[in-house]
């Protein structure tokens, strides 16, 4: 924790001395970030990558947005509620939800970076295309990727959905109250 913030100040102030017409650019884009995503649920995937992301910059906001090309599994409340409780140690980071597109909700909150969470060659094709027409529509803020960590490189949200369809033991991947919440909603869904 304390090394990352030593690591930031330190690529700051080599900035400042040697490109000082970026150093101003830097400062901005370590401030303040956003990590979208629709969360459905949350992983430990998802929490590590936020976790990383609070130690880069000064403030996180994770906003749950909503996709357009998927149907939610839990209801906005259900996700604000888990992602608010998985981020609770995590002091520099808040938690908001909107309708807009990724780049509208940075610019109306001044974040000047978007933080993406990468796990395969395929997110990366996917994420670059995005990143690119954020680009476009605003040069003045950055995407920046995050490679996840080995151990959860391979869990998605879809994924531990279906893990659950098929009685797997997901407590691995999730938090506690996210495993519950996911084994309460296929009885329900069963018992209808």
């Amino acid at each position: 924790c304390s090394f990352l913030k030593t690591i930031k100040q330190l690529v700051v102030s080599v900035f400042r001395k040697f490109v000082p017409a970026c150093s101003e650019r830097m400062e901005a884009i370590m401030k303040k970030a956003i990590f979208p995503g629709s969360f459905d649920p949350i992983t430990n995937g998802h929490l590590d990558i936020i976790t990383r992301a609070s130690h880069l910059f000064d403030e996180v906001i994770v906003v749950i947005l909503e996709n357009s090309e998927k149907r939610s599994a839990f209801t906005l409340e259900e996700r604000l509620q888990f992602m608010k409780a998985a981020c609770a140690k995590l002091a520099n980071v808040r938690i908001d939800h909107d309708t807009c597109l990724t780049v509208e909700y940075a610019r109306k909150h001044g974040a000047s970076a978007i933080i993406r969470g990468v796990r395969s060659v395929k997110d990366y094709e996917y994420e670059r295309d995005i990143a690119s027409i954020n680009q476009h529509m605003a040069e003045d803020i950055e995407t920046i990727l995050l490679f996840a960590s080995p151990s959860q490189s391979f869990v998605s949200s879809t994924i531990i959905r279906e893990m659950v369809r098929y009685g797997q033991d997901i407590s691995a991947f999730v938090n506690d109250e996210v495993r519950k919440a996911c084994v309460q909603r296929l009885k329900d869904e069963e018992g209808k």
